[in-house]
């Protein structure tokens, strides 16, 4: 079998500058997701625990009530996952629920005290050291690169499902 020659840059041809971005957005990618996993697991708790959690103090922050039913369309479960993750995040002491003030089937979400000490302790330090890297951006580049980090999320948002991949001529097929 023969393999086609390859640029140096697999998606880029040889644009050097274009590659070297996307390959350090990559880098940063694979940090983040392991630096979660870490941080999940010294919780106690798996990723989308983590997430829910996350979801939950976000929405809080900005005035918003949680729901059951936010919580599990966000994080994209269903009903029976959320009721489990909300049986364990509110066992461990990080999340409560509430009934909801006027619907009287509802039930809001709340985080902990202790869920924010905890949140606080593993992640301050992380937090103020990617605020200094931030901050070193000159001042005139921030805006663009803000704006170059906005784009990139919102493709990989609009980006629909692979297809699946089809066999090579004459391959078997199962």
């Amino acid at each position: 079998m023969q393999v086609a020659a390859k640029p140096e840059h697999y998606w880029y041809d040889d644009a050097r500058g274009v590659a070297e971005i996307l390959e350090a957005v990559r880098a940063f990618r694979r940090a983040d997701q392991g630096m979660r996993r870490r941080t999940a697991a010294g919780m106690a708790m798996n990723e989308t625990d983590m997430r829910a959690l996350q979801i939950v103090i976000g929405r809080e922050l900005h005035g918003r009530p949680t729901s059951p039913h936010h919580l599990a369309r966000e994080l994209d479960i269903t009903s029976a996952a959320t009721t489990k993750l909300l049986d364990r995040l509110t066992a461990s002491g990080h999340l409560e629920r509430e009934a909801h003030p006027t619907d009287r089937r509802g039930v809001l979400l709340h985080s902990t005290d202790h869920a924010h000490d905890e949140v606080r302790e593993r992640l301050e330090r992380m937090h103020r050291r990617m605020a200094e890297v931030a901050a070193a951006v000159p001042v005139e580049s921030q805006p663009h690169v803000a704006a170059f980090l906005r784009s990139l999320a919102d493709v990989l948002d609009d980006e629909d499902a692979t297809a699946p991949l089809t066999p090579a001529e004459g391959a078997p097929t199962a």
